[in-house]
């Protein structure tokens, strides 16, 4: 899976999952962009990779924000030209509410960052690949957008629209040479997971990870670096005939 001198567009670049994946794309020779919310740790990801300054650019971006993602492409196109591959990774978990105790504001926080931030991220990066005649999306789902989880509805719904906009953005590009598909993991080992199981056993957050590591066959969480490994296989062109699909990376939970 060769990348060398290809562009890559990479949100939520800080987090566990979007560090493993620069770390990657770097490794195969990849131009950089990395997004997140805060300056600081994209700097950080970018020190402790030892990129070359030549091959990176960092952006701090609200992908919540339209204006500023049309930013963002707009930047990305100027420095490097295109791009090729967008890993649309960004999300936030939420607070852990029933419904019926749900506070607006945690409702439409998560909705603005893992809904509309999908979209917009979909929106004006699709014309540049369309345009081009190629590339690859990835949107990052869960195995929630396939299932409930009590306390969690927030990120359920938006996890669900994930496969939804992932398809329908795939039949818009099919035939443009523009793939795009969705990964479904089950709990990786990553801070979301440590706010989630804070939230949930606020005096003993270990019995909470056993119990979600017990709901796997495997009996673990995944490590952020294989989820990377599907993302890279997604981007590349030996999955040239692959889009409109949601791939469930969860330890053999889909095969309950």
């Amino acid at each position: 899976m060769d990348f060398q001198g290809k562009v890559v567009l990479i949100t939520g670049a800080s987090g566990g999952i979007g560090k493993a994946t620069v770390k990657l794309f770097a490794q195969e020779g990849a131009k950089l962009v990395l997004v997140g919310t805060s300056k600081d740790k994209l700097e950080r990801v970018a020190k402790d990779l030892n990129l070359k300054e030549e091959n990176y650019m960092l952006s701090p971006t609200n992908v919540a924000k339209e204006a500023e993602v049309a930013k963002l492409v707009e930047e990305t196109v100027n420095r490097f030209g295109t791009i090729d591959v967008f890993f649309n990774n960004a999300g936030i978990e939420g607070k852990f509410q029933m419904i019926s105790d749900t506070t607006a504001e945690n409702l439409d926080e998560v909705l603005d960052v893992n809904l509309k931030g999908i979209y917009y991220g979909l929106k004006h990066v699709m014309p540049i690949m369309m345009k081009q005649k190629y590339g690859s999306i990835i949107n990052t789902a869960s195995v929630a957008g396939f299932i409930g989880s009590p306390g969690m509805a927030p990120y359920v719904a938006s996890k669900h629209a994930v496969l939804g906009i992932t398809k329908t953005a795939a039949l818009e590009c099919a035939g443009t040479g523009v793939r795009v598909n969705a990964v479904c993991p089950a709990p990786v080992n990553t801070r979301m997971m440590r706010s989630i199981e804070s939230s949930i056993n606020p005096d003993s957050p270990e019995d909470a990870k056993k119990l979600f590591a017990e709901m796997i066959p495997m009996n673990r969480y995944a490590e952020p670096e294989e989820i990377a490994q599907l993302v890279l296989f997604l981007a590349s062109d030996k999955s040239s005939y692959i889009t409109g699909s949601s791939y469930r990376i969860d330890g053999g939970m889909s095969g309950k």
